[in-house]
């Protein structure tokens, strides 16, 4: 006799299913790679149950102090230190920067932009995924209105402050 399997169905959520949280990290003293990760993270929705590939699931994040966050290693010395290369579309226009020039310069955040943006897909979803993180320099950010719930990166693991 052959006795019939109990089937399993696969959860995907609906638009009318997601709700989006808004989050706020301050980012004073995190390791940059780690608070990169986790932002990713929340930004695709892996923390939540419904979690969905092909869907925008995520939270809404923002990170204040993006000009505090701590780089490890060598990274910050302007001579041989984290190199960012771009392109200018002409012959011979590749142009680099490194970390410590960034952070010391006018827009500091764009290297924890760029951390986050390289761990997530690079395609349609992951450009909105995108849309939802919002990265100042200062203490001070816009989104009071959305009454952001504080989330506490730095006490889940010893090494993620420096």
């Amino acid at each position: 006799m052959i006795k019939k399997l109990a089937t399993v169905k696969t959860y995907s959520a609906k638009l009318a299913d997601i709700k989006k949280n808004w989050l706020i990290i301050d980012g004073t003293n995190l390791v940059l790679g780690r608070l990169a990760s986790e932002l990713a993270r929340l930004l695709k929705g892996k923390h939540k149950p419904t979690y969905t590939p092909h869907m925008d699931c995520g939270d809404n994040v923002i990170v204040i102090n993006a000009d505090k966050v701590a780089l490890t290693g060598d990274k910050l010395n302007p001579k041989d230190g984290k190199i960012y290369y771009h392109h200018t579309g002409f012959p011979g226009g590749i142009k680099s920067n490194t970390a410590g020039k960034i952070m010391a310069g006018k827009r500091p955040e764009m290297v924890l932009k760029k951390a986050v943006q390289r761990m997530i897909t690079r395609n349609i979803l992951g450009d909105r995924q995108m849309s939802n993180l919002y990265v100042y320099a200062g203490d001070k950010h816009p989104h009071e209105a959305q009454k952001p719930e504080k989330y506490d990166f730095a006490s889940k693991n010893k090494k993620n402050t420096k």
